[in-house]
């Protein structure tokens, strides 16, 4: 009797003791495939809210570092130290000069020697393609930019280096020809003290490709440096230069116009050419237009910029933020 009970009781507990079922696992395995694709959607949107997030931060930033940049030398250009006068035609002799940008023409050490001219441009065109900027321009306009550094020469100079010799009544530049301090700077004669050198800044904007990746557009400049001129990034991912250019009117109101309205008219007389023209320029209005370096998959851009004169549409998986900004010229 006792035997059967025990056998009895074995029976009765061994269902409870058994796994599961083939459908209760079909089930568990059918829950766990959901919780699993949803953990992956979950972690696909994110990686993609974060890849999204960082072309914006890239936009943002060589966009704004871009903008400031210009800004910042904008506001300097012109300056030539102490003096507003006219500089004096250069006695000392400043050539050779590599990679002049000179336009057709143009006589040797003409740009250079043109720092009473602060801010110039070319109206989407490149007057350099036979000296400085023969290929590496992509598009936009040209901007140029001339001024003297903040601060003067306080030791000795550097050969064959530019400077330009400062006083209140007037100035000249010239091309250093040793090491000593002031070496083969001119006799200002008749110019009152104090008298300065002030190292010559001059750079040429234009938009070319990244130095890493050629498909990748970017700010660049030729910059002068000692005797030459040279070649540099300013910064990667930033497609379009457009600019325009702010002079007085006959109501004295600022007016913006392209850098080919501006050469060989007078604001107080339009149909009287003068060669002190770009001198009436108050103001310079820019226009970047700042491009991711990788394409978005499933995005698409298809967005037309409107840049001064002109309006710039695509149509590719970039993204693109457009910054502008008016800059008051202070020399």
């Amino acid at each position: 009797m006792r035997s059967c009970t025990q056998r009895y009781r074995q029976q009765a507990i061994r269902p409870a003791m058994s796994g599961f079922s083939m459908v209760e696992m079909m089930i568990s395995i059918t829950i766990g495939l959901v919780i699993v694709a949803a953990l992956v959607g979950v972690l696909t949107g994110s990686s993609g809210n974060t890849k999204t997030n960082d072309r914006t931060s890239e936009l943002q930033s060589n966009g704004r570092y871009a903008l400031d940049h210009l800004k910042r030398e904008l506001r300097q250009a012109g300056y030539r130290g102490y003096t507003w006068a006219e500089p004096n035609t250069p006695t000392t002799t400043l050539t050779p000069i590599t990679n002049e940008c000179l336009g057709s023409g143009a006589a040797a050490s003409a740009f250079v020697a043109n720092v009473r001219q602060g801010v110039w441009g070319a109206n989407d065109s490149n007057p350099y393609t036979t000296s400085c900027l023969p290929t590496q321009r992509l598009r936009g306009d040209i901007l140029v930019v001339r001024r003297v550094a903040s601060t003067p020469l306080s030791g000795n100079s550097v050969n064959n280096t530019f400077y330009f010799r400062s006083s209140y009544a007037i100035g000249e530049i010239f091309k250093a020809s040793g090491a000593a301090a002031l070496a083969g700077a001119p006799v200002l004669t008749g110019a009152p003290t104090p008298q300065a050198d002030f190292a010559v800044q001059e750079y040429v904007y234009y938009i070319g490709s990244d130095d890493s990746d050629a498909t990748v557009p970017a700010l660049r400049r030729v910059s002068l440096s000692g005797s030459a001129m040279v070649d540099e990034m300013v910064v990667s991912g930033i497609e379009h230069l457009q600019v325009q250019y702010g002079r007085l009117d006959t109501a004295s109101n600022t007016q913006y116009y392209n850098a080919d309205s501006i050469s060989g008219s007078s604001a107080d007389s339009p149909t009287t050419l003068t060669t002190y023209a770009w001198d009436e320029v108050n103001a310079v209005r820019v226009w970047l237009l700042a491009r991711t370096s990788k394409t978005e998959t499933g995005y698409t851009n298809t967005t037309s910029y409107a840049m001064g004169d002109l309006t710039y549409t695509v149509n590719d998986n970039f993204r693109r933020q457009l910054f502008t900004a008016v800059v008051q010229l202070r020399n």
